[in-house]
């Protein structure tokens, strides 16, 4: 593997940063340090080093310039280098680099799930009767809204064929009266107790307006 060390600099040209990567790791975002957005001040100060002359260099030039937090320089370094190790995914392309973090995060997931089984089936459970019960609420809602627009449609065909709707009862009546009688005759005999009731009242309240 082939390493470099690299600078950020300035829009006067000085620099403000000073590393050593491999790969795509001079356009990467730093610890505290990001990229200049022009990628002209983004310059390679040395290429095709091994890790251990990337580092000496690294140090050689921090050293050169001083840090600002030191007080000694204008760089933003935090370390005086060499101490860095290599990024397991310097050498990674954008899209190699999202799909390893993807499949980190995947990893993290089924593992915090492994350990903590009982809250994800607990949480699960509620969803799915949460959800059940929405769901139920408002297919009662519609199912309701739709009885009543179904009734209305009826009354209105109703009110409007009329005739129609009197023709065809009584074609029926006709066409099948042995079954209607039947079916008649059935609701007579389960309610006979209170139709013989309803028939002793009105017997009852025909007498009471004879006598007066």
């Amino acid at each position: 593997m082939h390493y470099y060390t690299y600078a950020y600099l300035r829009e006067d040209k000085t620099p403000y940063y000073i590393g050593k990567g491999i790969g795509k790791r001079i356009y990467s975002k730093q610890r505290r340090v990001k990229p200049p957005k022009d990628k002209s001040r983004i310059i390679y100060l040395k290429k095709n080093l091994t890790e251990e002359e990337a580092f000496k260099h690294e140090i050689y030039m921090i050293a050169v310039f001083g840090r600002k937090d030191l007080g000694t320089g204008i760089l933003h370094n935090r370390t005086n280098g060499g101490d860095g190790g290599s990024s397991k995914y310097d050498h990674l392309t954008e899209n190699e680099r999202k799909e390893y973090e993807l499949a980190r995060k995947n990893e993290w997931q089924r593992n915090w799930r492994k350990n903590n089984r009982t809250k994800v089936n607990e949480f699960g459970r509620k969803s799915y009767w949460d959800n059940r019960a929405k769901k139920l609420k408002y297919s009662n809602y519609y199912k309701n809204k739709n009885k009543e627009m179904l009734n209305e449609k009826q009354k209105n065909y109703r009110k409007e064929n009329k005739e129609l709707v009197n023709e065809k009862q009584r074609n029926y009546r006709k066409e099948n009266r042995d079954e209607y009688n039947r079916k008649q005759n059935e609701r007579n005999s389960q309610n006979r107790d209170e139709y013989n009731k309803k028939q002793r009242e009105r017997r009852k309240l025909k007498r009471l307006d004879i006598e007066t």
